[in-house]
């Protein structure tokens, strides 16, 4: 299943009104007078939800005109979504070590963004490490307003870290060195890539 069938559900439940009814079905509305009363919804709203819902195929009409929800189709989506997640890992195995290395940091950075921090820990350690050599020169001072304005920069597209957390984290692993409100990168925190990945 291909990544946009979980764009497709993702716009399909943007719409408030989708959702209302959608939810109104799982809980057992089973028809579209129900729908509307259990939603809040007036008869039209309830029949556009119910058409959108019907057509993306996730509500479906029994032989009775009973509304269900049609669970399976989560299921494959589910299913086909930890196949791919299998499939990447499966390939970042096989991959050399500079290759691994790159494979992790075009995931989870994009244009110089970070998309989100990977759970693994030594894929974080790698994605976190890389963010500091791009961002700080060792060495060099930096003010906490200085750092934090750079790393506000890494995280413009995610929601999943703040540049309060990035910091942090760059301390924890002494990427950063912190020392009365000055920040500075050291020197010496070279480390062989690859180890840190395998």
């Amino acid at each position: 299943m291909a990544t946009d069938a979980t764009e497709q559900l993702v716009r399909l439940f943007a719409e408030e009104s989708r959702v209302r009814a959608f939810a109104a079905v799982a809980l057992g509305a089973g028809s579209a007078e129900q729908v509307a009363r259990a939603a809040g919804l007036s008869p039209k709203e309830t029949a556009v939800a119910l058409r959108r819902l019907r057509e993306q195929g996730v509500v479906t009409a029994g032989d009775d005109g009973e509304l269900g929800v049609v669970y399976g189709l989560f299921k494959e989506y589910a299913r086909a979504a930890a196949q791919r997640a299998k499939d990447s890992e499966a390939a970042e195995r096989s991959a050399p070590g500079g290759d691994r290395a790159d494979l992790v940091l075009r995931t989870f950075v994009r244009d110089g963004r970070l998309v989100r921090l990977p759970a693994q820990w030594t894929r974080k350690k790698l994605v976190l490490r890389h963010i500091a050599e791009q961002t700080f020169e060792p060495g060099v001072e930096y003010p906490e307003r200085a750092v934090n304005d750079k790393l506000r920069a890494w995280c413009q597209d995610s929601d999943d870290i703040d540049h309060v957390t990035l910091r942090r984290h760059l301390v924890d692993l002494h990427h950063l060195r912190r020392s009365e409100g000055i920040y500075r990168r050291p020197v010496d925190t070279e480390q062989d890539e690859a180890a840190d990945i395998a």
